[in-house]
């Protein structure tokens, strides 16, 4: 099974992290990251030696950096500190290929290592837990460390959002697993590569398939493949955990059977729905969670099944999981009060959409369901992929699709016509909206008595201040 180049374009010698007394001195290239600065933090606090750059750094990496003395001095690139004691180059997806300090680096025979590809140099003693697919993997990634963090369980960490109770979403210890996100974005600027293929876990799990980033995978067989490709990459003798009610992962699982790792289907759990709320059922060990929907389930299944590998009982991972309360923006419940319910996601993948539509009406079947969906994303904002999202918001009872033509114009994109977005969802009454007051106007036209509001989005629906309005129709 071959493994990532140590580092691009050179044979490396043996890694220096593995050597627990040096210090390893470490430069990233694009250190504003929201996730490149979370990974300088835990080197820093590790005991390297940390130095950076970038042209740009937003909150709130600009304060994280500067708490710890990792602020650049100055902004912009800098060739100068990139110097031959260097032992690795860590290069974000924000820099580009005439990066100054990234061509001193290629001068100087320097380790240039993506993102990932670091990770699993990082992680090379350790358990490597991956969770792969299109939709659930931060919420599966969150409920596997609340629960083994509940088991008091030694672990390091890699998630695309922070979560309740951990400091940072990312952590490199000398802590015998590691759990991570395995994202199939690319890796970098001069690693196309999808970064989930530069981890190899012990334990893989493979959340489903629906085809997205169409900017990066512009055919369905192509994304299909990246996910051959991951299940390849599970070490042998490894487990591969998978979302057998998705039938295109089924199939995909099927056709490329090893016989050298294992394989764990999983479906959603026994469970039962009373008065709005969830009560989960495994091994006969029961309790009422504080999540719902029939995605967050499988989410959990497909936890149990790695912490039971790592070790679990059901006792202690359905005492774990019932505390947990969810990923921020993941079915995030925004305000309440006895008639009324707002929540917010960042369903913006036409699975996703209707994954979380479908949580919500199971879960409050007598209400009526009032959904907002922002398209916000570079596929979302395609007119060819409307018809991805046929069906998507059926169960609204009202229902609206809000994008912002200075969305289009960041990601320099032609006008979207209301009239394709209302054929591609195909909901009778949908409303298309590119104001964001008027979306607001038509927010407040509803009538909120016995209703739940979805707030769908990876935006900001252009400013409008929804936490303000989801308190004002609860107060």
């Amino acid at each position: 099974m071959k493994r990532p180049p140590d580092f691009i374009g050179m044979v490396s010698s043996s890694w220096p992290g593995k050597i627990k007394n040096i210090q390893m001195k470490v430069h990233f290239i694009a250190i504003g990251g929201s996730v490149m600065h979370q990974l300088a933090l835990a080197l820093h606090k590790k005991g390297y030696q940390v130095t950076g750059s970038d042209d740009e750094i937003f909150e709130p990496a600009h304060s994280n950096l500067q708490k710890e003395g990792l602020l650049p001095k100055a902004i912009g690139w800098h060739p100068e500190k990139i110097t031959a004691d260097l032992d690795a180059v860590i290069l974000g997806m924000h820099a580009k290929q005439d990066n100054p300090e990234l061509i001193r680096a290629r001068e100087l025979g320097l380790k240039i290592y993506s993102f990932p590809e670091y990770i699993y140099q990082e992680s090379q003693d350790k358990t490597r837990v991956v969770v792969g697919g299109s939709h659930g993997k931060t919420t599966t990634t969150a409920m596997i460390m609340h629960t083994l963090r509940k088991a008091g369980k030694d672990f390091d960490y890699l998630v695309g959002a922070r979560l309740e109770g951990f400091d940072q979403s990312v952590q490199v210890t000398h802590a015998p697993i590691i759990v991570c996100e395995g994202d199939e974005y690319p890796a970098s600027v001069i690693e196309k590569r999808p970064k989930f293929h530069f981890l190899f876990p012990h334990i893989a799990i493979l959340t489903g398939i629906a085809w997205d980033h169409i900017n990066v995978f512009p055919t369905f067989d192509f994304y299909l493949e990246q996910f051959t490709i991951f299940i390849n990459k599970i070490e042998p003798g490894g487990l591969l955990i998978y979302n057998e009610t998705d039938d295109v992962l089924k199939k995909l699982v099927t056709q490329n059977k090893r016989k050298d790792i294992r394989y764990q289907p999983y479906s959603v759990p026994f469970h039962t729905i009373a008065k709005g709320k969830t009560i989960l059922t495994i091994e006969d060990q029961t309790s009422e969670l504080q999540v719902f929907g029939n995605h967050n389930l499988l989410n959990l299944h497909a936890a149990w099944y790695v912490c039971r590998d790592l070790g679990m009982n059901a006792v202690t991972f359905v005492k774990a999981i019932s505390s947990f309360t969810g990923a921020a923006k993941r079915l995030e419940l925004l305000a309440r009060n006895e008639h009324t319910t707002v929540y917010r996601d960042f369903a913006h993948a036409p699975s996703k959409v209707k994954a979380t539509m479908d949580a919500v009406k199971q879960q409050f079947p007598d209400r009526t369901l009032i959904a907002v969906l922002e398209l916000h994303t570079y596929s979302s904002l395609n007119e060819q992929f409307m018809t991805e999202y046929k069906g998507a918001m059926d169960p609204a009872d009202k229902a609206a699709v809000f994008y912002s033509r200075h969305a289009l114009e960041l990601k320099r994109m032609p006008e979207l016509p209301a009239e394709k977005v209302i054929a591609g969802f195909g909901k009778k009454g949908l409303q298309v909206v590119n104001d964001k007051e008027k979306l607001m106007q038509w927010l407040q036209e509803q009538n909120y008595k016995n209703a739940c509001l979805l707030l769908m989005s990876s935006g900001n629906y252009d400013g409008a201040d929804m936490l303000t309005f989801a308190k004002q129709i609860t107060g």
